[in-house]
């Protein structure tokens, strides 16, 4: 139960609300209990009474329904809705913090559990687990007390009018506790175990749909129906076994909670054809009897939606409580101004998932404005020692300096706030082209995108589009072509204006004419910044001040383009292998 004491907290600033509206709805419920009482006095004391005249019954009737129907026009009708209307919008409300600190959380959480966790599973948790647990609220901390205080009541007035028959009417209590307690273990367990298989199916759903053109152009039909039909079995299987301890639930204590009015109404009757009891009084105790039981079939009910939102409440706090893989040190400082100058000393890294170091003992020490290339071969760890800068992951071993500071003893928002970069695959989100630039800044004019634009070189074919900067790119750019993509994304790093850079195969996969404009882009924003370039082809990084070969998680050759050339070693063998491919892809035309 941690994952509920934790909800609590969610709940705490709202207390007094939740006391007020159990409150009114202790009003609420309490005004129905009128009607037995009114049935017991119609017919002992008004309809029963051989002592009054016809007349003065009627005008005792009168005055009796005429006071209930001013109860019950006049005062229930703004109960009724002052307390729906509070239980409702605490509910919400507590929804509303739940998901601001849920996604405020997620975007600190590392990339490591992003790459394990599937992104439909997380939307499921923060929609779906989380919209369930308003029942904990609306039922849990408000209808089950309001339930039980209506209860009390009704006990404590049949106790007033028969005490015998209400023993009779609660005997059957003790077994109905029992029953609840039994149940609720196992529909909590059923429920967790169906939210999961949901979230299965829904992060299934969400890949399947991002990647419709593989399986289009795969012709993958088939199989990807066989595979969602496998998951959506598996969660129909979940479901059942869930509906079928609801329903065992339900068919068990309903039975108990039907066998109670029986036994009143026998040992009323009783009673009644004794002389013992007036017909009033047996009348009025099986009206009771509702107002005892109805409520008690509610909390049946809440038990269910209760197990239902606390197998919920379990979910969206294994999100909560998903530790962060990067945190600041308590006496972390902010990185205000950055000269650029960084110094890689002795730095080693392993991925968790991966037994084998990825880096080994890298030391590289880059000046303030020098532009450094990274080539080596695929899996050679190039990638990853751009991805350490940001503090993506920490080092495992060594140490990262900026300007002589270990970047772990800086907030790392302000560090990644000094840096800017491009990615082989940037996100664009679906919004205006605008935006996007302005993710660069968002307090930028409209002046300052248009310029940054410029500067990436995307202002002409953002003109060209059907609402200029105010068109929309769709999921992820869809609408824009590769080399577009990057230009946006080289236009927001522009507006940004950042002292280091990092370029990571930022112009693979491009045509010729998007990799020029790009690459023309690119050195105009690294001029007088410091720079990282990942690059496989290496005609793209000829003009870098220094070259670093990574094979392997080390560093096995740095120089100059020319120095490298000159020496013969790795880094010629790639550039000849280039060439050739290249030569070998030109047409050759025959006379």
């Amino acid at each position: 139960m941690n994952s509920v004491k934790q909800y609590l907290q969610f709940v705490k600033p709202y207390k007094w609300r939740i006391f007020w509206t159990i409150i009114i709805g202790i009003i609420k419920f309490a005004i129905p209990l009128l009607l037995p009482l009114i049935l017991k006095y119609v017919i002992d004391d008004i309809i029963g009474a051989e002592a009054l005249n016809h007349a003065d019954k009627l005008s005792r009737l009168a005055w009796v329904m005429g006071s209930a129907f001013i109860i019950f026009l006049v005062l229930r009708p703004p109960v009724e809705y002052a307390r729906q209307y509070l239980a409702q919008w605490v509910g919400n409300r507590i929804l509303f913090d739940i998901r601001d600190k849920l996604f405020d959380h997620i975007q600190r959480l590392s990339l490591s559990f992003y790459s394990r966790t599937k992104t439909g599973e997380i939307i499921s948790r923060v929609i779906n687990d989380v919209e369930q647990t308003k029942n904990f609220v609306v039922t849990g901390l408000m209808n089950v007390w309001l339930d039980l205080i209506t209860i009390l009541i009704a006990i404590f007035i049949m106790l007033k009018m028969n005490v015998s028959l209400t023993i009779v009417a609660i005997a059957l209590f003790p077994l109905y506790g029992f029953a609840v307690k039994y149940f609720f273990s196992k529909l909590r367990k059923a429920t967790r175990e169906r939210s999961q298989a949901l979230a299965e199916v829904q992060g299934h759903l969400h890949e399947r749909v991002q990647g419709i053109s593989v399986t289009r152009s795969f012709a993958l039909e088939d199989y990807e129906q066989e595979q969602f039909a496998e998951r959506n079995e598996h969660f129909w299987q979940k479901s059942m076994n869930q509906i079928n301890w609801n329903a065992r639930t339900f068919a068990v204590t309903n039975t108990i909670t039907d066998l109670a009015p029986l036994l009143v109404i026998a040992f009323a009757s009783y009673q009644v054809i004794s002389g013992d009891l007036s017909l009033g009084t047996m009348v009025a105790f099986v009206g009771f009897m509702d107002r005892v039981y109805s409520p008690l079939r509610r909390l049946i009910n809440s038990s269910t939606v209760l197990t239902q939102s606390i197998a919920s409440i379990d979910r969206v706090h294994e999100l909560l409580n998903e530790p962060y893989d990067i945190v600041d040190k308590d006496d972390a400082e902010p990185l205000n101004e950055v000269k650029g100058d960084i110094e890689f000393d002795q730095v080693h890294f392993y991925y968790e998932s991966e037994e084998q170091e990825v880096l080994k003992g890298i030391n590289l020490n880059v000046k303030a404005g020098e532009t450094i290339a990274l080539v080596g071969m695929s899996g050679g760890g190039k990638s990853t020692i751009v991805s350490l800068i940001p503090r993506f992951y920490d080092v495992t071993g060594g140490a990262i300096r900026i300007d002589g500071k270990d970047i772990r003893d800086v907030k790392v928002r302000t560090l990644r706030d000094k840096i800017g970069m491009v990615l082989q695959d940037n996100i664009l989100f679906s919004e205006s082209i605008a935006m996007n630039i302005r993710m660069g800044n968002p307090s930028a004019t409209d002046e300052e995108v248009i310029a940054a634009a410029k500067a990436a070189n995307a202002h002409d074919f953002i003109m060209n589009l059907p609402h200029g900067y105010q068109t929309l790119v769709g999921e992820r750019g869809v609408k824009l072509s590769g080399g577009q993509r990057q230009r946006v994304a080289i236009a927001r790093v522009f507006l940004k204006n950042p002292p280091i850079l990092i370029f990571d195969e930022a112009t693979s996969a491009l045509d010729l004419e998007s990799e020029h404009m790009i690459q023309e882009a690119m050195e105009k924003l690294a001029s007088n910044r410091t720079t990282f370039i990942v690059a496989h082809r290496l005609a793209t990084i000829t003009h870098a001040d220094r070259i670093v070969v990574i094979e392997n998680g080390e560093i096995v050759e740095v120089g100059s383009h020319e120095q490298l050339m000159e020496k013969r070693g790795s880094y010629y063998d790639l550039y000849q292998v280039q060439n050739l491919k290249n030569e070998a892809t030109v047409p050759v035309h025959h006379v």
